[in-house]
C-alpha cells in the first residue's frame, strides 16, 4: 500500500510539473517579433511577421520598400522591391542556393560543434540557456542563448539553429548580435514564396543584384 501511495503520488507531481511547464510556455505560430540587432553598421530595430514556417521582414532603403520573405521548410525565398517614385516594382524568387549564397556573403555558415554551457541567463524577461558553437567556416567560437519560455517557428534569423530545443533569444558572432525583444500573437494572413503580388513584375535574382550594383559580387 505504502509502494502503490508513493508511485502514485510520483506520478501525480509529473502531471502537475507537466501541466505548469506547458502554461508557462508561450506557443506563437503567427504573429509579430521584434530584433535588435547591432553590427558594424550600428544597432537597429527589424520588425518580422511570421505565420507558421514563413517569415517576412520589410525594410525601408531611401525611396525603396523592401520585403524579404523566407520559407524555412521548403528552403526558399522571394524579395518583392518597390520604388513608387520610380514606377518600380518587381520581385524575385530566391532558391536554396541563393540563400546558401546570401548567408556566405554575409559570413553566416552552418553552426558544428553546438554544446551545451548550463550558464543561464534572463534576457529581456526570457529565462535562456547559452550554448557555444563554431563557425562552420573559420571555425571561431560564438554563443547562442535559447529559451523554453516561448515557442516560435522557427524564421530566417534563428533557421541555423533549428535543432535545439527552444526559441533563440540572442546570438552572438564576430559581426554582431541579434537579440529577441519581444513576440507578440496576432493576425498577419497568408504569407508566400511562390505568388507574385499583382502588380510586380517577376524577374531572376541575378537581374535583382544586377539592379543592385552586383549584389556584393
Amino acid at each position: 500500500m505504502m509502494f502503490k501511495s508513493i508511485k502514485t503520488g510520483v506520478i501525480a507531481a509529473i502531471m502537475v510539473s507537466s501541466t505548469v511547464y506547458a502554461f508557462a510556455q508561450k506557443k506563437i505560430t503567427e504573429g509579430t517579433a521584434v530584433y535588435s540587432m547591432e553590427g558594424a553598421m550600428g544597432k537597429q530595430e527589424q520588425k518580422l511577421s511570421f505565420n507558421n514556417n514563413v517569415s517576412k521582414l520589410v525594410i525601408e532603403s531611401g525611396p525603396a520598400t523592401i520585403s524579404i520573405l523566407n520559407d524555412v521548410e521548403k528552403e526558399n525565398g522571394l524579395i518583392l522591391v518597390s520604388v513608387p517614385i520610380a514606377q518600380i516594382q518587381k520581385a524575385a524568387k530566391l532558391a536554396k542556393k541563393d540563400l546558401t549564397e546570401q548567408n556566405e556573403q554575409q559570413g553566416i555558415f552552418p553552426p558544428v560543434d553546438i554544446t551545451a554551457t548550463g550558464e543561464k541567463q534572463t534576457i529581456n524577461g526570457f529565462n535562456a540557456e547559452k550554448y557555444t558553437y563554431k563557425n562552420g567556416a573559420n571555425g571561431e567560437t560564438y554563443e547562442v542563448w535559447i529559451t523554453k519560455d516561448i515557442d516560435l517557428p522557427v524564421n530566417m534569423f534563428t533557421d541555423n539553429f533549428k535543432s535545439l530545443k527552444g526559441t533563440m533569444v540572442k546570438v552572438t558572432g564576430k559581426g554582431g548580435s541579434i537579440i529577441l525583444k519581444s513576440a507578440t500573437e496576432g493576425k498577419i494572413g497568408a504569407l508566400s514564396t511562390t505568388d507574385i503580388p499583382s502588380g510586380y513584375d517577376e524577374i531572376t535574382y541575378d537581374e535583382l543584384k544586377s539592379m543592385q550594383g552586383g549584389g556584393g559580387e
